[in-house]
């Protein structure tokens, strides 16, 4: 399996190679090769895990390449494990279909850019290391290169705006993220003598483990988007170019959930403190995350968010587990880690379809703004069916994946009453509930994309009457706004189209994903077995595999609490649907099939197809007054003049005459902003402390060499004095 495992090292390092070095076949090819060398070497880091799975040894000496061998200790190295077999299986089984279509959308001459390809092995490969790592200074290599190879795929489009800040801050907040990890994994390794992950299992208790296991989770939940670090997410995301965005979403975010199930299995049970902010964080950042998706006015952008929430689900199935290991109840750790991977195999297969399928969309579009996508599944059916089964997936309704795990994740919290202590269970309860209202504005939020592009009839053109229009009118760099003004103008034309749907490679990788979303479903108990395998180093498999009621039917681990059969759930809802079918047909006859033309109906309005329709604003205007708490939404009328037959360009001054004197028209404009409440109260003014202490900070750079060796000096004893302290 060593084979293995360097060819699938080796393709991708021949991707990233061919990217650098071969402009003039890029020239005449495009950059699709590269990314097919990518797939070539995903999959056999996908067939690696899988051996991995079955118990097999599958393990590669790279200790003069990336570790560093330890004398008198065992060999630095890569290794894969069962954990590491599920999520190298996991990972890069996504990895081949997205890299087919990133193969397919890099052949539009539009779509080559230098780097691109290389940034994208060097993510994969990153992914690689860091799962099968056995030592800290490997897993941090690997760690650094991920952190490097996300800012460049953010920043690869740099001339277009915004996209240069938005590299900087996903790259700032992934090196907070290794900072949190170094010093985490240096507190391990000096209490073990040892950098040796598994021996870091042997540092007893104290405040050095407790330590070391808390600065362990922040790192990953930076990696993973949690809050309060989640605002890098949705910026990171959004800036990178086309199927990099499923590269970064679908298939890296999992190294975020493999440090944490590792950091479970390495050391243990955590304070109680931790687990309750490790469960209301989770809880939070899903309802937090997923108001943000439901009032956005790009399509980019939505899904971003709603990957907020994703990892809000995953981390709160983890905090389950911990709950369970700080009680010392095994069933509930299993229960919260199958709830939480179920979740994570959901959401791997679902993101890494919804921006695949969006990078289609985009590319034909020339846009991403929801007004502009109005029915624009229509002109590429491919993506649009793609984007249709990965918002039913992420919405969580049957027959999905994420039907399944929502399930799951529910049925785990409802398990507080068998924990002691009213505190666990008082935030299990909240948790609960979070998770509970966000499941319900998932749909609003996933029925809104599915309305407006998959089933919208498209935009109106120009030519059609003027109409009441809601559109974006407020954005900041800093303090995110998704505002709106609601005033009579001609409606928008239709973007003009900047290319085609995805090639027949692309379109079978679209297929291929959203087939995953629908038959994982149908398998879900073996999925169960699987898992079963791949959490084997964090509890038995015999207690996960307590989940299967019977060969076909599930149990949330507990027995005697409630039960589920998806696989019964596929067969069943197309029977009923014939039945329903069937009987209508029979009591109607050939009226069922006779078409009847009527006035549309809206808010007991009629006449309101074409230009009078839903806009995006105006159909997640009630998400972002309900949840105005949260978004802190903020409301504004004023009252405008116009003269007459003049548009509303919303700019006029603020003060006008009388408009009896005048002739001129009164209108009102509505304006509605959603502020980012944690950018805004905890980023912005620590931003501004900060740049404080800079100020003050460039007083002491005088320009003079003997100054400059006394500040050298003094920092050279106050380490001493800090390491003999320590000492």
């Amino acid at each position: 399996m060593s084979g293995l495992f360097a060819a699938g090292l080796i393709l991708l390092a021949l991707a990233a190679l061919a990217d650098l070095v071969g402009g003039r076949v890029a020239r005449f090819m495009g950059s699709g090769p590269l990314y097919l060398l990518g797939a070539a070497g995903s999959a056999c880091l996908a067939v690696l895990g899988g051996f991995a799975l079955t118990g097999r040894s599958v393990q590669l000496a790279v200790g003069g390449w990336l570790g560093q061998a330890v004398p008198g200790q065992q060999t630095a190295g890569l290794a894969a494990d069962r954990l590491s077999g599920l999520f190298l299986a996991l990972a890069f089984g996504a990895a081949v279909p997205v890299s087919v279509a990133f193969a397919s959308w890099a052949r539009s001459p539009r779509e080559k850019r230098r780097g691109l390809g290389a940034s994208y092995a060097l993510a994969l490969g990153s992914v690689a290391v860091i799962v099968t790592a056995r030592d800290a200074f490997t897993f941090l290599f690997g760690w650094e290169g991920l952190t490097l190879a996300f800012y460049l795929l953010a920043g690869s489009e740099r001339h277009k705006r915004g996209r240069g800040a938005a590299a900087q801050i996903t790259f700032a907040f992934g090196k907070a993220s290794g900072a949190a990890l170094l010093v985490g994994l240096l507190l391990l390794a000096t209490s073990s003598h040892s950098i040796m992950l598994a021996s870091f299992a042997h540092v007893p208790g104290g405040a050095v483990r407790t330590t070391a296991q808390v600065l362990l989770l922040a790192g990953f939940a930076i990696k993973a988007g949690l809050g309060p670090f989640q605002i890098w997410l949705p910026r990171g995301y959004s800036a990178a170019p086309g199927p990099a965005r499923a590269i970064m979403a679908g298939v890296c975010v999992n190294v975020a959930f493999y440090g944490m199930w590792r950091t479970l299995a390495l050391l243990g049970r955590a304070p109680g403190a931790v687990v309750g902010v490790v469960l209301v964080l989770g809880a939070l950042s899903a309802l937090l995350g997923i108001a943000h998706a439901a009032v956005q006015n790009r399509l980019s952008r939505v899904i971003a968010y709603s990957s907020i929430e994703n990892s809000g689900l995953i981390v709160t199935g983890f905090g389950i587990a911990l709950t369970g290991a700080a009680v010392g109840d095994r069933r509930l750790i299993a229960a919260g880690l199958l709830a939480a991977t179920l979740q994570m195999v959901a959401h791997t297969a679902a993101k890494s379809l919804l921006f695949t399928s969006v990078a289609g969309i985009e590319a034909a579009a020339g846009s991403d703004d929801l007004e502009d996508l109005r029915g624009r599944a229509r002109r590429t059916p491919w993506s649009g069916f793609g984007l249709a089964v990965g918002s039913v997936t992420l919405a969580g309704l049957p027959p999905t994946a994420g039907f399944v795990s929502e399930w799951f994740l529910l049925e785990s919290l409802m398990q507080q009453f068998r924990v002691p202590g009213l505190g666990y269970r008082l935030v299990l309860a909240l948790a609960g509930a979070a998770v509970a209202l966000t499941a319900g504005f998932a749909g609003v939020t996933f029925v809104r994309l599915v309305g407006l592009i998959v089933l919208n009839r498209g935009t109106p053109t120009p030519e059609e009457p003027a109409r009441w229009n809601i559109g974006p009118v407020i954005t900041g760099p800093m303090l995110h706004r998704a505002g709106a003004s609601a005033s009579r103008q001609p409606a928008a034309s239709p973007a003009a189209p900047g290319g085609a749907d995805y090639g027949w490679a692309g379109r079978v990788a679209v297929v291929v994903l959203a087939g995953c979303c629908l038959a994982i479903a149908a398998v879900t108990p073996l999925e169960v077995r699987v898992i079963a395998a791949g959490l084997s180093p964090d509890v038995p498999s015999a207690l996960t595999m307590g989940a299967l009621k019977s060969p076909w039917v599930l149990q949330p681990v507990f027995a005697g609490f409630s039960i589920l059969s998806p696989s019964w759930l596929w067969l069943e809802m197309p029977l009923m649907l014939i039945l329903v079918v069937l009987f209508t047909w029979a009591v109607s006859g050939r009226r069922l099939l006779r078409v009847r033309r009527v006035p549309a109906w809206r808010s007991a309005t009629i006449g309101v197809e074409g230009a009078d329709s839903y806009t995006a604003f105006g159909y997640a205007n009630p998400t972002r007054r309900v949840l105005a708490g949260v978004l802190d939404t903020r409301s504004e009328v004023r009252q405008i003049m116009l003269e007459e037959n003049e548009s509303d360009d919303g700019a006029g001054p603020p003060d006008r005459p009388d408009p009896e004197e005048t002739g001129q028209a009164a209108h009102l404009q509505y304006a509605s902003d959603v502020v980012e409440v944690v950018e805004a109260y905890l980023y912005q003014p620590a931003f501004r402390a900060f740049m404080s202490v800079v100020a003050v900070a460039k007083r002491l750079q005088s320009g003079r060499l003997d100054a400059y060796l006394l500040y050298m000096l003094i920092a050279l004893i106050a380490v001493i004095a800090v390491v003999t302290a320590l000492a």
